[in-house]
């Protein structure tokens, strides 16, 4: 949520920054601005309610003319959203700008502080209070604006990611990350700020990424300097992030989501490389086998996600009972770090986010920890927050997500908990060899299985023009495959806006079949597995009901065709690899049908890629 991008050195700023906050329009947004110090040493600010484009217009024919500066994406949390709760936010003063991504808690503690000091707010934000805060401080201290910032912090509780510039510094930000992401940006002469190190690949792949509690002095023409909180100086320690320009782009697809759909057989070949060995069929995952110990001796594996990433967790609850035998339980994130839950130093939590940065796991990992459990992070970006929380870990490797639904993660999430799930299965011996060589096979095939599933999507355009205006749907599946009816019907909520529940089928007798009539489609994941007679069988409940079925079931599949309504087949594979599978033509039924309903695909309302915030 929110995005931050800064600029200090030779080039003109306001191009880099505008053109970085498009890149971040991924993480949805409501608001947009920049502050630029100009030629006379004057902050000059300018944002608006709306896009990055609305902001681009309202800079025609301003002076912009500056060689730093700070720019932000606002996604609405204190104050609605309009011009005057945009940032960047002035102090009082007008001394000092700001921009933050996070939420200070206790913020009106803080404001009424200050209101008792004379202070008075232009916005509803929690953020006008810090950068007053900070302004506060500096002039009752009469200290400099890096010691004002960091004694600001001592008293804030909540997240954040700031960046401030100074009235007559022109060569100065300063910025500082607790609980939200913060990359810094490496080049000759210059430097580069980002709440994701993505938005500013085009001009450098050496990036610092802050850790909680630091604060960096980014200065022209001098190294880059960080502190913590307590003014001890922090290591500085240079990363090289390996992406193509191309990846960030749309590559002639009309929509990044299409792109990353039809990327899926590519994202999982690089999921995959080097993991499994096509001669020898063994899986290797370092994370796992240089603790293998931890797994050995685990009592219990938790996992903790929050939405798209909970629904492939659930998959993964269903791997790893089945092949290693030990007991797991799936908790949403939001719900575990307030649920005083019970840990143990032999648990294993696994904490599983495409961004990395999710706030809520996030939180639930350093739960974990402090009470003593393993902590194993499966997310897809390197130098995250939760990557570099967790005792090891795994990256998906899919390559960069920008459509807010998660489609590639998906895929590159449950591949990679198979992998696992093989790898300790073997560890613990829970699994014949015979099994395990197979599974392989079908790892490895698994991309090629996926180019043949893509056929299909004429066939789901096509149908989806008859389902484009239905006010509800149904998303059934049984085993392996009821994780993916969930996260089937959740693609199409985030980016249709079409109401959706997805069940397990055998629940359907059990209430939610009062809802069964001719205008209420239901989509059922019958591939053939050990439960397809009895999917089947509740096939038969709906149809007897008048409830039209949407079925995607396994290539020949002769019954079935004959009992749906409409049916997409789909290539079989090994069977706790077909949610990889099921869920493709899934993705593209939701995708068409919020095209054909003119919804804005790939940044859906209210919704952001990366939840920061709680």
């Amino acid at each position: 949520m929110c995005g931050i991008v800064g600029y200090v050195g030779y080039r003109q700023a306001c191009p880099v920054i505008i053109k970085g906050l498009h890149r971040l329009e991924y993480r949805g947004y409501d608001s947009a601005g920049v502050a630029l110090i100009g030629r006379d040493g004057q902050i000059e600010l300018y944002k608006c309610k709306g896009k990055v484009e609305d902001l681009e217009h309202f800079l025609e024919g301003k002076d912009t003319e500056s060689t730093i500066g700070i720019g932000h994406t606002r996604w609405a949390t204190h104050g609605a959203p309009n011009d005057a709760n945009a940032h960047p936010h002035f102090s009082q003063s007008g001394r000092i700008a700001l921009i933050h991504n996070g939420i200070i808690e206790n913020f009106r503690v803080l404001k009424d502080a200050l209101k008792s000091h004379g202070y008075t707010f232009r916005s509803s934000t929690d953020s006008e209070v810090l950068v007053n805060l900070i302004e506060y401080i500096q002039d009752t201290n009469e200290c400099t604006l890096e010691e004002a910032v960091r004694m600001a912090l001592r008293q804030v509780v909540g997240a954040y990611a700031i960046a401030i510039v100074k009235r007559g510094d022109p060569d100065r930000i300063i910025a500082a990350r607790q609980s939200s992401p913060m990359a810094i940006g490496i080049g000759e002469g210059e430097y580069f700020l980002s709440s994701d190190a993505a938005s500013i690949i085009d001009y450098t792949q050496k990036f610092v990424y802050l850790n909680d509690g630091e604060v960096a002095v980014i200065e022209k023409g001098k190294p880059l300097q960080i502190k913590t909180l307590e003014g001890e100086a922090s290591q500085v320690n240079i990363q090289k992030l390996e992406m193509s320009i191309s990846q960030l782009e749309k590559g002639g697809f009309p929509h990044f989501m299409l792109k990353e759909i039809h990327e899926q057989p590519d994202t999982l070949v690089d999921c995959i490389r080097g993991r499994v060995s096509p001669d020898s069929r063994e899986i290797i995952l370092s994370g796992v086998l240089d603790n293998k110990e931890r797994f050995l001796k685990a009592g219990r594996i938790i996992f903790v996600a929050c939405g798209t990433s909970w629904h492939a967790s659930l998959i993964g609850e269903h791997l790893i009972e089945n092949l290693c035998r030990i007991p797991v339980e799936v908790e949403y994130a939001s719900e575990f770090r307030y649920r005083n839950p019970i840990i143990r130093p032999d648990d294993v939590v696994i904490a599983v986010s495409q961004s990395g940065e999710t706030a809520d796991t996030l939180a639930a990992v350093e739960i974990a920890r402090r009470e003593g459990a393993f902590v194993y992070g499966i997310c897809n970006v390197i130098g995250s927050s939760i990557a570099r929380a967790t005792d090891s870990g795994t990256y998906i490797h899919v390559g960069p997500e920008i459509g807010v639904a998660s489609t590639k993660a998906f895929t590159g999430q449950v591949t990679v908990m198979a992998m696992l799930a093989l790898v300790v299965g073997k560890l613990r011996g829970t699994l014949a060899e015979e099994e395990y060589h197979q599974m392989a096979d079908a790892l490895l095939r698994l991309p090629d299985t996926i180019r043949k599933v893509l056929e299909c999507a004429p066939a789901v355009e096509k149908l989806s023009g008859i389902f484009t205006y239905a006010h509800n749907f149904i998303y059934l599946g049984r085993g392996y495959n009821y994780p993916t009816a969930l996260e089937g019907a959740l693609k199409l909520k985030e980016i249709s806006y079409i109401h959706a529940e997805g069940l397990p089928a055998a629940e359907m007798k059990h209430g939610p079949i009062a809802l069964i009539d001719a205008e209420m489609p239901t989509v059922v994941i019958a591939t053939l597995d050990h439960t397809y007679e009895k999917t089947v069988s509740n096939i038969e409940e709906i149809k007897a009901r008048g409830g039209k079925i949407i079925a995607v079931i396994s290539e020949g599949d002769t019954q079935l065709r004959k009992r749906a309504d409409f049916c997409i087949e789909v290539p079989s594979t090994a069977e706790c690899l077909m949610p990889v599978v099921s869920i493709i033509p899934l993705q593209l039924l939701a995708y068409y049908i919020a095209v054909n309903k003119g919804r804005n695909v790939d940044q859906p309302r209210n919704l952001a890629k990366s939840v920061t915030v709680e």
